[in-house]
């Protein structure tokens, strides 16, 4: 008896074999590999006894790709048929199993042509559906064509223009079926090149700044960074006029002034210290336009030698505390025993102001000063006595709190001015890149900072505890301990901020650069207006979804732009190192071959650290640098000193910006943001120089 051969389909695939054993419903075929498996029946498309299986797939497979199938799907009939049949009528009826492989194996890959509607059954497709499917074919292949060409261009130092527009999609949130995408990937394997090195060779990055510039607007502002056509919104009340002379203390970059200061009743006795806040609340609604353009920026974007505002211009220009002006604000006015500096009462006002004063810091700190402010020097700048009694009062603020804390506050390293010079090319809109930079530094806690931030943080925390009295939701910060790893969190119950020292802390002072705080001083001013019935007429009531979308949003927003900042500005250190020809550092020692250099804002890694004791002095050599993925690379040169000792509080070793923040998701895993976020520094200044958010945190 022959021996006897089956031909069936498994998983999608043709294979066949020798018949060992049949049973009614299945069959024991014996692979050319010795595999044995168990077909159903059904499965079984051809039995034959000669050629072998192998011989028989490949003669079929040489002969299917000579079916013409338009031919085929021209002369098949409209009713269903078999590959038998086919094969007989395409053929000739005498069409062997080798030929009635090939209809098969024809039909099987063809079913834009021939749908299948069973096993070995086909039914002709209707001709749109062939026309749309060839027509989809085509473009394919044409696509197919352009990736090979575009792959080969950029494997020969060329970026296809194409590519080049879809250069930040590509390399951050691509769109992995895309020409554009596929282009990179091939010309990457093929030239065993990292994507970016690739893009970089092949002359798509012109300018790392832009890069990094265009990265973020492309991530955070894809519809761009214009305003909509707004106008200022009329105040509608009339505030009356608070009896004060009022001063603000900011950097003189700063055009969103947000906060001011006043002292009344100096050498009485009793001595009311006023904190004055821009009110932008009073005149925009919520869900208003302007309501809208703020809440979809949600904070100011700071970086040196440019802003983008949360609010447009002439918003700002409406309610932003300017000298020579009576602005309307709200108001706290706190009164205090003068020599005790006991608290006697709490009252929180909405007026107009009259700001008599902007006072810059970065042209008074240097005339400003602690002999200045207690006695021990002449003191010949503007307010001398209240800023004198303003540095007290702020210095009796900052020691309750440390006690409420349990430690005191220690800033040992400064913070960084970045200033670009601008020449006639660069002098107005967005730097380019190549200005010349100075990085300056100033310490924090000078007598001016620790004034504002003390100020702010008095208000913070008396506003949110306002708010819980009566019932009203705010957003909070807060922080259950110091324990190391126990963060700063937001949401909309009243808790101890342990950072801070303060029983609640909201964030309700920069309600020009933050819509968290536009969205709190909607809910003071309801307090201010209504008092006990506020939770009933404020904006947010309690338990509104609204104000966690808005903590959702702001904390995403914010920790994006925050990341940004961290990245923009130590592009510009890396700058400054190469303007200035400076290979050599003196730093200290923080962990894992990490060090930080003394005199600017850098953390790098520098070889041969790894086994020095944290806080260990050391001199270390530049030995590279990329302005592209912000890496900077350094090697030990010399110890300084004998033994390591360190001051630094831990929550400040949790940084370790020594990556730069360039994350790819070509080839590289998905986008991941090496953000920074803001740490809670009581005594953050309000400068924009240095490109920081404004304000205590």
């Amino acid at each position: 008896m022959p021996t006897m051969y089956a031909l069936f389909e498994e998983a999608g695939k043709f294979l066949a074999g020798r018949v060992m054993s049949e049973a009614e419903a299945s069959v024991q075929v014996e692979l050319d590999s010795g595999k044995r498996v168990k077909v159903k029946a059904a499965h079984v498309l051809l039995r034959f006894d000669k050629p072998a299986p192998a011989a028989l797939i490949d003669a079929g497979q040489r002969l299917a790709a000579e079916i013409d199938l338009d031919l085929a799907w021209e002369f098949a009939p409209e009713a269903d048929f078999g590959f038998v049949d086919f094969a007989r009528d395409y053929f000739d009826a005498s069409a062997g199993v080798e030929r009635q492989a090939a209809a098969l194996f024809r039909l099987f890959e063809a079913p834009h042509y021939f749908r299948r509607v069973g096993k070995g059954v086909f039914r002709k497709a209707p001709e749109e559906t062939v026309k749309a499917a060839l027509l989809a074919i085509e473009r394919k292949q044409q696509q197919a064509a352009q990736i090979e060409a575009w792959a080969a261009e950029l494997a020969a130092g060329t970026c296809p223009a194409p590519v080049r527009e879809q250069l930040y999609r590509i390399l951050f949130k691509p769109d992995k079926n895309g020409p554009e995408y596929k282009a990179v990937v091939e010309a990457a394997k093929r030239s065993q090149r990292a994507p970016l090195d690739l893009l970089k060779e092949a002359g798509a990055i012109d300018s790392p700044y832009q890069f990094h510039w265009r990265r973020f607007l492309f991530e955070q502002f894809p519809k761009g960074t214009g305003f909509p056509p707004l106008s200022a919104p009329a105040q509608k009340d009339e505030l009356p006029l608070a009896d004060v002379q009022a001063f603000s203390i900011d950097d003189s970059h700063t055009t969103e002034i947000d906060d001011a200061l006043s002292v009344r009743g100096l050498g009485s006795g009793t001595v009311v210290f006023g904190v004055h806040i821009a009110a932008p609340a009073l005149a925009i609604a919520p869900d208003s336009p302007i309501d809208k353009v703020a809440r979809e920026r949600l904070s100011t974007v700071y970086m040196p030698g440019w802003k983008l505002t949360m609010l447009p211009d002439e918003i700002v220009q409406a309610f932003t505390l300017t000298e020579g002006r009576d602005c309307p604000a709200v108001s706290l006015y706190v009164t205090f025993d003068e020599a005790t500096l006991e608290v006697r009462s709490r009252e929180t006002r909405i007026e107009r102001v009259p700001i008599v004063a902007n006072l810059r810091h970065d042209q008074l700190d240097s005339v400003i000063t602690e002999a200045t402010l207690t006695g021990q020097a002449p003191a010949d700048h503007p307010f001398p006595a209240e800023l004198s009694f303003a540095f007290r009062l702020a210095r009796h603020l900052k020691a309750q709190r440390e006690q409420v804390r349990g430690k005191p506050e220690t800033f040992n390293r400064p913070d960084y001015n970045f200033k670009l010079e601008r020449g006639a090319d660069t002098a107005a809109g967005e730097p380019h890149g190549h200005e010349r930079v100075l990085i300056t530094t100033r310490q924090r806690g000078a007598p001016l900072d620790l004034i504002v931030a003390e100020a702010m943080i008095l208000a913070n925390s008396h506003w949110g505890g306002w708010l819980a009295q009566f019932g009203v939701p705010g957003i909070y910060r807060s922080q259950a301990s110091l324990l190391p790893g126990v963060k700063v969190r937001m949401g909309t119950k009243a808790l101890p901020h342990a950072g801070m020292g303060v029983a609640q802390y909201t964030w309700a002072t920069s309600p020009l650069r933050r819509y968290v705080d536009l969205a709190n001083q909607w809910q003071i001013i309801a307090c201010a207006r209504h008092g006990a019935t506020a939770a009933l007429v404020a904006a947010f009531k309690p338990k509104d979804a609204t104000l966690f979308s808005i903590i959702s949003g702001f904390d995403g927003a914010y920790t994006a732009y925050n990341a940004f900042q961290n990245g923009i500005e130590r592009f510009w250190t890396l700058r400054w190192l190469e303007q200035n020809g400076v290979t050599e550092l003196e730093a200290s020692v923080m962990k894992d071959g990490l060090v930080r250099a003394d005199a600017l804002p850098l953390v790098l890694r520098a070889t041969g650290t790894e086994s020095l004791p944290r806080g260990a002095r050391v001199r270390v050599r530049i030995t590279d640098s990329d302005l592209l993925t912000l890496d900077v690379w350094g090697a030990l040169v010399a110890r300084l000193d004998e033994a390591a000792t360190t001051t630094e509080e831990v929550e400040e070793d949790e940084e370790s910006p020594a990556a730069g923040p360039l994350s790819l998701a070509i080839d590289l895993g998905e986008p991941a943001d090496a953000a920074a976020g803001t740490a809670e520094m009581a005594g953050a200044s309000s400068s924009e120089s240095t490109a920081r958010s404004p304000g205590p945190t």
